[in-house]
C-alpha cells in the first residue's frame, strides 16, 4: 500500500501574529480616498488630512497640509466641476505627499493644454505660497491617461 502523504505538499505553520494592532505612525501613513466632486469635497479633504496627521504623529505639518489638500481639491473643482477625484496622502522618503488626481478632459491642441495648465497653476498661488514657505514643493502635470486627467500635488518635509 502506498503512503498518501508521500509527495504531498505540507503546510507551513502560520506566521506568529503581531502582539496587537500596529499603532499609527508616520511610517505607515498611506491613505487614498475617492471624492465625488463638488465644493463640499474640500471640507472632507481638510478633515481627513487633519485627523490623519494628528493620529500619525505629524501634527507639525497639519496646518500647511490641510491648506494644501483643500487648495488641490478646490482647483480640481474649478477646472473639472462635478467630476470624481482621488486624493492620496502618504508619508514616503521623509516627506508628506498629498496627490490629487482629477478627470480634467484632454485638450485637442498642445497650445490649449499649455494655456489651461498655466491658468490652473496661477490659480494655485495660495498653495504655492504656503508650501514654499515650509520649504516644500508642489506641481501640476497631465495624468497621462487616454481620457486626460490631471495630477496635482504638494510635498512637505518635517
Amino acid at each position: 500500500m502506498s503512503n498518501p502523504m508521500k509527495g504531498a505538499l505540507r503546510c507551513l505553520p502560520a506566521a506568529v501574529p503581531a502582539a496587537g494592532p500596529i499603532p499609527p505612525a508616520a511610517e505607515n501613513l498611506s491613505y487614498s480616498m475617492l471624492l465625488p466632486g463638488g465644493a463640499f469635497c474640500a471640507g472632507h479633504a481638510r478633515r481627513a488630512v487633519h485627523d490623519l496627521l494628528t493620529r500619525h504623529g505629524l501634527a507639525e505639518l497639519r496646518e500647511t497640509a490641510v491648506l494644501a489638500a483643500s487648495e488641490l481639491v478646490a482647483s480640481a473643482c474649478r477646472f473639472t466641476p462635478g467630476r470624481e477625484m482621488a486624493l492620496r496622502i502618504r508619508w514616503q522618503y521623509d516627506a508628506l505627499r498629498i496627490v490629487l488626481y482629477d478627470q480634467h478632459p484632454a485638450h485637442p491642441r498642445p497650445e490649449a493644454a499649455e494655456a489651461c495648465r498655466d491658468r490652473r497653476s496661477r490659480s494655485m498661488w495660495l498653495l504655492a505660497a504656503a508650501v514654499e514657505e515650509r520649504g516644500g514643493d508642489w506641481g501640476l502635470t497631465p495624468a497621462l491617461t487616454a481620457n486626460g486627467g490631471a495630477k496635482s500635488w504638494a510635498l512637505l518635509h518635517r
